[in-house]
């Protein structure tokens, strides 16, 4: 460890760490485009830079070593006006339009023109004009006019993604990022680019003019996209809902964790949250005999009748329960409660569907593409609790083994296809609980509203088994609870069933 004096304090650091890391780490921000930390320090925009004692000139932080003694000044005179000059070189080109900037409430330029700008310009000559408003990918649109050619979106196709699609053309201040010849930036990390563009340059076209960032509430949160368990922030709307969308959430941003993702999140999380309020479940509904709204304590009472009336004459060997890698750990939980305790069920079934497996790399992308069968690995499902197969379980319904079937966040029709007509129509109970109605959703006997992840708070364990927790970004849908909590009540209205059974017979 080295000791340095910054801005009059000591600050201890690893000895050759950067100074404008030790200083991040000491509580002072000193302002940076080009720098970051998994992408290098190509000093290029010499932003960062600082006045060290002893050195004939500013020096540029994010290139500077940390060295035992040294005095660094990151607030002097001489440090402010080497900065306010870098800036004004980086505005002399770009475009007034802040009022119809994506980027306007978070944009570096801005935030640093207010700190360290505010000068009066010595340029006279009109703006270079450049590219405006062209799709380099499906989700992403670049702003040739707005760029400060950090250089952060290049080095990360070179760097992470290895892909290659962005480069820098022409020379001096005609230089101008543009996609490779034959190119389109379509790899399944485009969007961080957008995160990492410090300004304006590059914007997302799933969020361009829909709402205003200081409108946005964020929360902490974990995509539920694959077994990775990706630290997020999700970003909702609920004062301002979009026009003629009604989205409530509004998009997903990673958020950082060294363990886990890094700084970076697959563009399948990113654009998960569009889907958050898409074919959602808000009401309870007994669909069988005829459709009708019912409350929930007459779902549950209703569905606990059936169950012991049917375990009384057929067995609770005919019950079969469908669950998914969706659950959180608290719904597990519930889930173990009612199902292998209360009711002993001995059909279990937590095979993916073909949806739930997909691509997988060495970057982040997993091919489970739920957030947590480990969670239900540490209670015993999948391990002590065997499951059955797909085709096993539709042999025992079409015997007539099962009579009934509780499904849990999961469309069996997917998988069965042109047959799963036929073999819902042999049950005596089906019940589905989910947040999303699905194609399964109008077989049901009872249908139940879950809330979704952004509706509730709860832990994901991912494919490490590390324990990671989420929040409550939304209220509920209609009358949407979470799983655990259905689950619970189902269990208590069930015993209620039971010990009236008990006290009937006694009598």
């Amino acid at each position: 460890m080295a000791q340095f004096t910054l801005d009059g304090k000591k600050v201890e650091a690893k000895e050759g760490s950067l100074v404008i890391d030790a200083a991040r780490e000491a509580g002072t921000e000193i302002p940076h485009y080009c720098y970051h930390p998994t992408l290098g320090n190509p000093g290029n925009c010499r932003l960062c830079v600082v006045e060290v004692e002893g050195a004939p000139k500013p020096m540029v932080s994010c290139r500077l070593p940390v060295k035992e003694g040294m005095v660094v000044h990151s607030n002097s005179p001489q440090a402010l006006r080497a900065r306010s000059s870098a800036l004004e070189l980086h505005l002399v080109n770009h475009p007034l339009d802040c009022p119809v900037c994506d980027q306007a409430g978070e944009c570096g330029l801005q935030d640093y023109y207010m700190k360290h700008g505010q000068y009066e310009s010595q340029v006279r000559e009109n703006k270079l004009h450049k590219k405006k408003r062209v799709p380099i990918g499906p989700h992403v649109m670049l702003d040739q006019e707005r760029c400060v050619l950090c250089t952060r979106c290049t080095r990360f196709t070179s760097e992470v993604t290895k892909t290659h699609e962005l480069g820098i053309f022409g020379r001096g201040h005609k230089e101008a990022i543009d996609l490779a010849p034959g190119k389109t930036l379509d790899n399944p990390y485009s969007g961080n680019v957008v995160d990492i563009c410090p300004v304006g340059a590059l914007t997302d076209r799933d969020f361009r003019y829909k709402v205003r960032v200081w409108y946005l509430d964020k929360t902490n949160s974990i995509c539920p996209g694959c077994s990775r368990g990706c630290n997020i922030s999700l970003h909702t709307n609920t004062k301002r809902p979009w026009h003629n969308e009604g989205r409530r959430a509004a998009r997903i941003k990673p958020r950082h964790n060294a363990e886990i993702n890094g700084y970076w999140i697959c563009d399948e999380g990113r654009y998960s949250c569009s889907k958050l309020d898409e074919d959602r479940l808000g009401k309870v509904m007994q669909l069988k005999p005829a459709p009708a709204e019912i409350s929930w304590d007459a779902a549950l009472s209703e569905i606990s009748q059936s169950l012991a009336k049917n375990i009384e004459e057929k067995g609770k060997e005919g019950l079969a329960v469908i669950a998914s890698g969706l659950l959180s750990n608290e719904d597990w939980a519930g889930f173990k409660k009612i199902f292998v305790e209360a009711l002993k069920v001995s059909h279990f079934l937590f095979t993916p569907e073909p949806d739930q497996m997909g691509e997988e790399d060495e970057l982040l992308r997993k091919k489970e593409k739920v957030p947590n069968l480990k969670g239900g690995e540490a209670l015993g499902f999948g391990t002590q609790i065997k499951s059955e197969s797909w085709e096993s379980l539709a042999q025992k319904i079409e015997s007539g083994k099962i009579w009934g079937l509780y499904i849990l966040e999961r469309d069996p029709s997917k998988v069965w296809k042109e047959k799963t007509k036929n073999l819902l129509d042999k049950l005596e109970l089906i019940v589905f609980q989910s947040p999303y109605k699905t194609a399964i959703g109008n077989w049901a006997h009872y249908r139940l509203p879950a809330t979704s992840y952004a509706e509730e708070e709860g832990h994901f364990t991912n494919f490490e088994g590390k324990i990671q927790k989420y929040e409550q970004a939304l209220l509920p849908l209609g009358e949407a609870l979470p799983d655990w909590d259905i689950l619970q009540k189902l269990e208590r209205h069930y015993k209620e069933v039971q010990s009236h059974a008990l006290t009937g017979a006694s009598k």
